[in-house]
């Protein structure tokens, strides 16, 4: 009698009759499809008229597309390619195998539902408990564009290019001069034409420049930006977020700012408009400091930790501050750096905020854009934060997860200093 077992790869049933036998119950494709069941998907459903041919679920692409974002793949042909060979898609398709056009073109469609889903989502974590409004974090990240650095548009680099195409015609010209044949002609007269068209489309890339308002205009993506970060140039967008002490995204979006200190009045609006109550505090870093932004937050009644320059290098360096504070609303934010207590609850911010763009960069795919314009963009992140939410309210779920275990841990350590 042989030791091995009975290997068979032509056998008729390779995987068992059910797939939560084969995945297990706690698999996240199956906590994505009970999310979706949850949700109200009627914006999608309008968004399409009753004449035409049969179309995709919407319940189906929108749970291929959340499990795919959480998971960390953002292309549709991947996605397409996986739904083929992946038991998890292949269960959330219901057996379907749309092609990356129908999955394309669900998730340019449905920005304002995509926008409603995130809410939903939201919505349900707060049912929970979780998504807490003690601590806030706000910040944004440069997130690059599908555009490449020589692709883009300024007065000198027009210029250049014009200077070159005349001597590349030039040159062409004397060839076809010096070479009167019936070989080089041809070849010669399609290269002069392209390299013509090229030197007529430069003067309405120079009109599209002037009204931009922009120095340089990425000529691939034009609404994106060329963005100065610590010493370099990013192409791309500027993405924000308002992370809960809790770490759940409360709020986000994408803009082509330059800068940052004009990106928290909305983001602290926005965590009100989705929760139904202001943060108690807001952490930020100094990029989003102002004088203007501090006494916002003073008069609508939030405790704001966010250090000037200065003084963010003070707390960085353990040096002493630099400069004096003229305004009041700078004094009185210095004010708090100077309490100990002040200073701990800034220290919460990295790990409230920067671990949440960290997550979404390195572990789902989204240190660049795959799409094309400033809402197709917002559709990409806007899923990425879903995503995000899903998995996180998931592990604070599985009572198996080391998340669980902590949470747990915190609870009841607040309940016995309530008893005492």
């Amino acid at each position: 009698m042989s030791r091995f077992k009975p290997y068979s790869p032509d056998q008729a049933y390779l995987l068992p009759p059910s797939v939560k036998d084969e995945l297990g119950e706690g698999h996240l494709c199956f906590f994505v499809q009970k999310m979706v069941t949850r949700l109200d998907l009627n914006q999608f459903e309008q968004a399409y008229s009753a004449e035409g041919g049969e179309l995709y679920c919407p319940q189906m692409m929108l749970s291929l597309w959340l499990y795919a974002y959480a998971s960390g793949l953002t292309s549709a042909r991947e996605l397409e390619r996986r739904i083929g060979e992946e038991l998890p898609l292949r269960y959330l398709a219901g057996g379907a195998k749309p092609d990356h056009w129908a999955l394309s073109a669900f998730r340019r469609r449905h920005p304002r539902a995509l926008n409603d889903v995130f809410t939903q989502v939201l919505e349900f974590v707060r049912e929970q408990g979780l998504g807490k409004l003690g601590v806030v974090g706000v910040d944004s990240t440069p997130i690059k564009a599908s555009n490449g650095k020589s692709r883009v548009d300024s007065r000198q680099h027009l210029r250049n290019e014009r200077a070159k195409i005349r001597r590349q015609i030039r040159r062409w010209q004397k060839h076809c001069d010096a070479h009167q044949n019936a070989v080089v002609n041809p070849l010669a007269e399609e290269q002069l034409k392209k390299l013509q068209q090229e030197l007529n489309a430069l003067p309405s890339r120079l009109e599209q420049l002037k009204k931009s308002g922009q120095e340089r205009l990425p000529r691939t993506d034009p609404d994106s930006r060329v963005l100065q970060k610590r010493g370099h140039s990013v192409i791309g967008y500027t993405a924000d977020i308002a992370v809960s002490e809790d770490q759940f995204i409360l709020a986000q979006r994408v803009t082509q700012a330059a800068t940052d200190n004009a990106s928290l009045e909305p983001m602290v609006g926005a965590v009100e408009q989705n929760c139904g109550n202001k943060p108690d505090k807001v952490v930020a870093d100094s990029g989003l400091y102002s004088n203007a932004n501090a006494a916002a937050m003073e008069q609508q009644g939030i405790d704001a930790y966010i250090p000037d320059s200065n003084m963010a290098a003070a707390l960085n360096r353990g040096v002493r501050v630099k400069g004096r504070a003229r305004a009041p609303e700078m004094k009185h934010m210095r004010a708090k750096f100077r309490t100990s207590a002040g200073r701990g609850i800034y220290a919460q911010r990295k790990g409230i905020v920067e671990g949440v763009f960290g997550v979404l960069k390195s572990e789902r795919d989204l240190h660049r854009f795959r799409l094309r314009g400033l809402q197709k963009v917002g559709v990409e992140f806007t899923l990425a934060a879903i995503g995000f939410n899903i998995n996180r309210l998931r592990a604070e779920q599985d009572q198996s997860s080391p998340l669980w275990a902590r949470r747990r841990k915190r609870e009841d350590k607040k309940a016995r200093c309530h008893g005492n």
